[in-house]
């Protein structure tokens, strides 16, 4: 990559975060936001090189999207949504392709999709159900094979960039045998219904609506070429599944730290010793989760799949939520009432830091994986319920 990419998440922040009230009240998507994202060339991060992409490696995605969220959250969070479909598309190697018995025209398949992210397509992620949440093996979407490829039913909800993305990644269960989970990229069109249901306490600008699907899909995608892959993937790659987000959430804090200073300064207030103390906890509690999250980033780069890689990616979710949670409540507090009002940037922040510890896996899902492991269980099997 890059440092052209990081400069650009860095160039394009404040433009964010100059449209981010607007979109925050009226609950709008920020079409503008993702057309700077394209002509940035920022859709193709995850891309591999040959592909015409910029090949940037997890640490990097990591750092342009905590760049990102410090102009507007919901921009950055539906931006993580594209990257983890073309990061992990881009992430399956040749011998993790043969290891899954990957055939050659899923590849080429899969090539075609990461080179038209290049060239400006966007990706949403379509798993969440209602009932179920993002637990793959409890979706009661389904598919079956047709004359000439796959028609999936079912319905989706929190699908972040609904009615705005160019194709969908939908995770479903085989009509013929449940226990088999899949998943596909489906292209914007007919078949799809987008049900306007996000009116939510934060993230107000992700478009996440309910998605209807009742589509006919060619064979080619079935991302893998071989069905059942979607659990398998789950536990091969949970960065994208889970950590992902935590660099979205150290951004929302950080940009929650840098509006109460904006606001205690602009008020002579910095000169309180409580306020002090408030900024000063604050500052250390982003740059300890931000650490976290790089140390998870670069472990998945270095060693993805690895027990320790994975544990430090559970442990950046699980810090990234609860620190942005925490600190965006205590600079409210540190700035007072005023802050309060609707369209104080903090009052923003404050609800959109409220939704890190509730996307997938949740603060407590994350805090049950890290103790089965800690007391030396298998944190993947040893659960009431499924995790995914």
């Amino acid at each position: 990559m890059t440092v052209h990419a990081l400069e650009a998440a860095r160039r394009l922040a404040p433009r964010l975060a100059a449209r981010a009230a607007e979109h925050d009240r009226d609950g709008s998507f920020p079409v503008d936001d993702f057309a700077d994202l394209r002509e940035a060339g920022l859709f193709g991060l995850m891309v591999p090189r040959e592909l015409g992409g910029m090949g940037a490696t997890f640490a990097e995605y990591a750092a342009v999207a905590t760049e990102l969220a410090r102009g507007n959250g919901a921009t950055a969070l539906v931006f993580n949504m594209h990257a983890s479909v073309t990061g992990a598309l881009g992430a399956v190697t040749e011998e993790l392709a043969e290891a899954l018995g990957v055939p050659e025209e899923a590849l080429a398949a899969r090539d075609r999709l990461l080179r038209a992210a290049a060239e400006g397509s966007w990706y949403a992620v379509a798993m969440s159900e209602r009932g179920a949440g993002a637990r793959l093996s409890q979706l009661s979407t389904v598919y079956e094979p047709v004359e000439g490829g796959w028609r999936i039913k079912g319905s989706k909800t929190f699908c972040s960039g609904a009615g705005h993305a160019d194709g969908y990644l939908v995770a479903a269960r085989s009509v013929a045998d449940q226990s088999v989970v899949s998943q596909f990229l489906v292209p914007a069109g007919d078949g799809l219904t987008v049900e306007p249901t996000w009116d939510s306490l934060g993230m107000r600008a992700t478009s996440s609506h309910d998605l209807h699907l009742d589509v006919t899909v060619p064979a080619d995608r079935l991302l893998g070429g071989v069905e059942g892959l979607a659990l398998v993937v789950a536990q091969l790659m949970p960065h994208w599944l889970v950590a992902s987000y935590a660099a979205v959430y150290v951004g929302v804090a950080r940009a929650a730290v840098d509006a109460a200073v904006e606001h205690l300064t602009a008020r002579n207030l910095a000169g309180l010793p409580a306020v002090r103390a408030r900024v000063g906890r604050a500052d250390a509690a982003v740059a300890a989760a931000g650490l976290v999250v790089a140390e998870a980033a670069r472990r998945v780069d270095e060693a993805p799949g690895d027990p320790e890689t994975n544990r430090w990616v559970w442990r950046a979710k699980l810090l990234a939520g609860t620190t942005a949670a925490e600190v965006a409540a205590s600079m409210l507090e540190a700035a007072g009432t005023s802050a309060t009002r609707r369209g104080h940037p903090l009052e923003r922040l404050y609800r959109d830091a409220r939704c890190g510890s509730l996307h997938p896996a949740t603060s407590d899902v994350c805090a049950d994986w890290l103790g089965v492991a800690a007391l030396g269980g298998d944190p993947d099997r040893d659960a009431a319920t499924p995790r995914w």
